[in-house]
C-alpha cells in the first residue's frame, strides 16, 4: 500500500468543480473493486463516471500521475489516492440536527458508515424529541453540542424545518462544526471558513420538471428534446456514494 499521508483535496490545490467530481470516480472504482477489476482505462472510467475521458484525465492529473499508457490505472491503487485526497482514510465523526422524518432517515441510514462517516450523535430543539431513540442512538439536547465538537465532530448536519436552519447553522458554527451539509430547503448564512453543502431535493425535482415539460413540448411539436442537462443534474444529485 502506498504510504499513508494526511493531504487533502484542498491542500493539494484541487479546483472544487474537481472535487465535486472525485466521489463519482470513487463510486466507479468502488464498483470494479467489487466486480474484481485490477486496472482500468481512463476511457472506461469516465464512461462509469458519467463524464468525458478527457475531463477524468485533467481531474486526476491533480493528484498525480498513477495511470501507465496502454494499461491505464490500477484500481486499487487510484481508489486509495482518491480517498485520500478526500481525506477518506479515516473516520469523521458526524452529528446530525433536527429529529424529523428526513433526519430520523438520515441517522437510520447505514451507508454512511461504510464511507468512513460514524453518526456519534442525533440532537433535537423539542423537549419531546429529546430522550427518544432512533435506531442506535439517543436524541440530545443542543446544548451537548459543545462537548461534542470538544471530542472531534467537525462535521454537522442540518435536518431542521427552513425556519429553524439558520438557527441551527449558528449553534453549529458557535460550537466549533467547520462544515455542514445542509437538507433544510432554505439557504444560511455562515462566516468564511466554514464549509457548506445545500442538498434542496425539491428544487432538484422542479429542474427535473422544467426537463420532462420541454419534453413533452418537443412532441407535441415534433422538435427533438435536449436531455443532456437533465441527465447532468441527475448525476450531480447524491447523497452519499
Amino acid at each position: 500500500m502506498p504510504p499513508v499521508s494526511v493531504e487533502s483535496a484542498a491542500e493539494r490545490g484541487i479546483p472544487d468543480a474537481a472535487v465535486a467530481r472525485l466521489p463519482g470516480y470513487l463510486r466507479a472504482l468502488d464498483t470494479m473493486t467489487a466486480s474484481g477489476i485490477a486496472s482500468v482505462s481512463s476511457e472506461e472510467l469516465a464512461v462509469e463516471a458519467g463524464v468525458s475521458s478527457a475531463k477524468l484525465r485533467k481531474d486526476l492529473s491533480h493528484l498525480g500521475s498513477y495511470g501507465v499508457r496502454g494499461v491505464g490505472y490500477d484500481v486499487s491503487h487510484l481508489r486509495y489516492e482518491i480517498s485520500r485526497a478526500l481525506g477518506l482514510t479515516h473516520d469523521w465523526p458526524v452529528v446530525i440536527v433536527g429529529m424529523g422524518n428526513l433526519g430520523r432517515a438520515l441517522a437510520q441510514y447505514g451507508g454512511f458508515e461504510q464511507q468512513g462517516f460514524s453518526v456519534v450523535a442525533l440532537l433535537d430543539h423539542d423537549p419531546e424529541v429529546v430522550g427518544q431513540r432512533v435506531g442506535d442512538l439517543v436524541v440530545q439536547p443542543m446544548t451537548v453540542l459543545p462537548a461534542l465538537t470538544g471530542s472531534g465532530v467537525v462535521i454537522g448536519v442540518i435536518a431542521a424545518p427552513a425556519q429553524a436552519a439558520q438557527d441551527v447553522a449558528d449553534a453549529l458554527v458557535g460550537a466549533g462544526i467547520g462544515s455542514i451539509l445542509n437538507f433544510a430547503p432554505s439557504a444560511v448564512n455562515v462566516p468564511d471558513g466554514v464549509q457548506v453543502r445545500r442538498v434542496d431535493l425539491a428544487s432538484e425535482l422542479q429542474i427535473l420538471a422544467y426537463h420532462e415539460q420541454r419534453r413533452v413540448e418537443s412532441a407535441e411539436s415534433g422538435a427533438p428534446a435536449d436531455g443532456t442537462a437533465a441527465s447532468a443534474s441527475a448525476r450531480t444529485v447524491g447523497v452519499a456514494r
